[in-house]
């Protein structure tokens, strides 16, 4: 038989395992206590691995309700900032208390001085 690898595996070769036991309680009287402990153990597990899986649909819940507040949060900011320019003016330093960016203007382009082109070498010189 394979090694079990994933949660779900272990949980279904325990209970292979108990199954097994349980039938053959008759020869195996001396493993009866580790029986009852890994029975024990394998109820926890599935209680646990129903939590687990409770907990990943509660997250993914959450995820979207978050995504959606999110979403309408941007959408009330927009708003919010676009009455606040309203209010003082685009270019008024007050917007920057609302953290938002006054307009200053466009700067003027810096004329970059260009190089005359290089004369050509002299024949001789190649």
């Amino acid at each position: 038989m394979e090694q079990p690898t994933s949660q779900a595996d272990f949980l279904s070769v325990w209970q292979l395992r108990l199954n097994a036991l349980e039938v053959n309680i008759n020869e195996l009287q001396h493993l009866d206590s580790r029986r009852l402990r890994l029975q024990e153990i394998r109820e926890a597990a599935v209680v646990a691995h129903q939590d687990q899986g409770a907990a990943t649909a509660a997250k993914q819940e959450a995820s979207r309700r978050l995504e959606a507040l999110l979403a309408e949060g941007r959408t009330v900011m927009t708003f919010l900032n676009a009455g606040i320019r309203e209010h003082y003016g685009k270019d008024s330093e007050k917007l920057a208390e609302f953290k938002l960016q006054p307009f200053r203007g466009r700067r003027s382009k810096v004329a970059v001085p260009t190089l005359p082109p290089a004369p050509p070498l002299p024949e001789d010189a190649r």
